[in-house]
């Protein structure tokens, strides 16, 4: 859609909610998201999903977890219902929205954009991060899930089977010979780490599956969780990798993740199978974010080669049992 398009789609999506207005357009990734007023003089953000990125029942899915997690007391965006009751609303043209509410906040920052603050302060914050995500982790393990729950998997085969959710990454068209054959042997290196990991018994379930510094909203001293687009079920485990993934540069790496990991352990103990294969959740996300490229980059995108070294540095790192971070 371009951003006419969007703007027209989401008027009309508009109209199934009473009192909603004046949408302006603030995100047009995987769908063309509005800052919308709504009646009270609240704020909400109207969602025009993407065509075939999601189904509707994955969409209604995850609102109906998005209202379980706020019923449960957590800060996340919880759903607006439409006038006739439903999550989810129908422009003409087949095109579905949904409405969630406003959730205040700073971001933690933006991905490639050094952090602000000192270590000891990026220390704290992402112990907020880490226990927030434990207390969703929480609050997902105490629901009953409804019998047409679905949505998308982010386990082995979700991550590295022959169809992968986000794309082959190691295939891509940007890919060396040499540098294929390197993601290729981490495709193999992960699968094998991932099935004993999965054997002795890791902990999964509902997950978040797109925790970026974007996606975590801080209000004073406490995360807030938001854009659930992407979740679904997988290793726990994916979602501290996930948030690890985009401060692989950063001078205060081991602070971010012991921060990370003990506040997470304050809701949610890691064992030391846990503490081991982390490394490997990290790469994971780096190569899932190579895969996710390949139909919305072009090959000569600068955004692709510099997720590919990502992936390519961080595998071969990995592999060879060189550290990431230390955590303590």
């Amino acid at each position: 859609m371009t951003p006419q398009e969007a703007l027209a789609a989401a008027r009309e999506a508009a109209t199934h909610w009473p009192g909603c207005d004046a949408p302006v357009l603030i995100s047009h990734r995987e769908n063309a998201v509005f800052e919308v007023a709504l009646p009270e003089a609240r704020r909400g953000a109207l969602r025009v999903h993407r065509r075939g990125y999601q189904t509707e029942d994955a969409i209604r899915s995850e609102l109906w977890w998005l209202e379980a997690l706020a019923e449960a007391g957590l800060a996340v965006p919880r759903p607006e219902r439409a006038a006739d009751g439903a999550l989810l609303a129908r422009n003409a043209d087949g095109r579905i929205a949904s409405l969630i509410g406003w959730v205040e906040g700073r971001p933690v920052g933006a991905g490639g954009v050094p952090l602000e603050g000192t270590p000891e302060s990026q220390m704290r914050l992402y112990a907020s991060v880490g226990h927030a995500v434990a207390a969703m982790h929480v609050a997902a393990d105490r629901l009953r899930l409804p019998a047409d729950f679905h949505r998308p998997h982010w386990d082995i085969e979700g991550l590295l089977g022959t169809t992968p959710f986000w794309g082959r990454f190691w295939e891509h068209p940007a890919a060396s010979g040499a540098e294929a054959a390197l993601l290729a042997e981490a495709r193999d290196f992960a699968r094998a780490r991932l099935s004993d990991y999965a054997a002795g018994g890791a902990d999964q379930g509902l997950i978040h599956a797109d925790l970026l510094r974007e996606n975590i909203l801080f209000d004073g001293h406490h995360a807030r969780l938001i854009d659930f687009d992407d979740c679904g079920f997988g290793f726990r485990l994916y979602d501290l990798g996930t948030a690890l993934s985009q401060n692989l540069e950063e001078p205060a790496l081991d602070a971010i993740a012991t921060g990370l990991v003990e506040g997470y352990a304050t809701l949610r103990p890691l064992t030391r199978d846990d503490h081991a294969i982390l490394p490997v959740f990290v790469m994971l996300r780096t190569l899932a974010s190579v895969g996710w490229t390949i139909p919305r980059r072009a090959s000569d995108d600068p955004q692709v080669r510099a997720y590919l070294n990502r992936a390519l540095r961080t595998a071969h790192a990995v592999m060879a049992g060189q550290p990431l971070f230390h955590i303590g």
